[in-house]
């Protein structure tokens, strides 16, 4: 399911669009055609299963819950019931 197609128009940049094996979709620009071409490779090396749905979650969960702890820590937070400060 690999595929990868680089275009530029003039005066334009190169674009690289790339699709790796799980069929995960990728779109880049760049100035020069050899850092398009390292960048598809980069993404095929690299590539990785799709996230599922709960493993999103657990992302967003984190980060959210980290933003909350940062907030705590800078003192942002003035304790307010909904926290909307």
């Amino acid at each position: 399911m690999r595929d990868f197609k680089i275009t530029k128009k003039d005066g334009e940049f190169y674009n690289a669009e790339v699709t790796d094996s799980y069929g995960n979709k990728f779109q880049n620009y760049f100035e020069h055609a050899h850092e398009a071409n390292d960048w598809v490779h980069y993404i095929w090396k690299n590539e990785a299963p799709a996230q599922t749905q709960a493993e999103k979650d657990e992302s967003l969960s984190n980060a959210i819950w980290g933003c909350i702890k940062l907030d705590e820590k800078l003192g942002l937070l003035k304790g307010n019931r909904d926290n909307l400060d």
